[in-house]
C-alpha cells in the first residue's frame, strides 16, 4: 500500500496522532518487548513534531476565538474555537511527558 492509495481520514488520524508510530511493550517475550522497547525509544524523535502540530493547531484557533470575540463582539459563537485551542494543552503535555519518559527512562526490562 502507497501513500497515494491511503484513504484521506487515515492520513489524517497520522497526521495528528502519533499512536500507530509505535509497538506494545506488553506482549510477547521478553525479546519481543525489549526489541518493541527499542524500537519506541527510536520513534520518540517524532514526538516534537507532533507536539508543533497541536501548538500551531491550537495557536490558531485561539486566534479564531479573539477575532471572532473582539471583532464580531460575539463571546458565545468564540466558544466554538476557544474550547479546540484549550484541548491542545493536555494533548501537548502528555505528549511532552511520552517524549521525556521515552528519552530519559532506562530499558524496564
Amino acid at each position: 500500500m502507497t501513500q497515494a492509495d491511503t484513504a484521506f481520514r487515515t492520513l489524517l488520524y497520522r497526521y495528528f496522532f502519533f499512536g500507530w508510530l509505535f509497538k506494545d511493550v506488553m506482549h510477547g517475550t521478553l525479546f519481543d518487548r525489549a526489541a518493541a522497547w527499542r524500537y519506541n525509544k527510536d520513534q520518540a524523535h517524532w514526538l516534537p513534531t507532533y507536539m508543533r502540530r497541536w501548538l500551531g493547531w491550537g495557536l490558531f484557533f485561539y486566534t479564531l476565538g479573539c477575532v471572532v470575540e473582539l471583532v464580531l463582539e460575539a463571546p458565545a459563537l468564540s466558544a466554538l474555537f476557544y474550547v479546540p485551542s484549550a484541548l491542545t494543552v493536555p494533548v501537548n503535555a502528555v505528549t511532552a511527558a511520552l517524549w521525556l519518559g521515552l528519552r530519559s527512562l532506562p530499558r524496564p526490562f
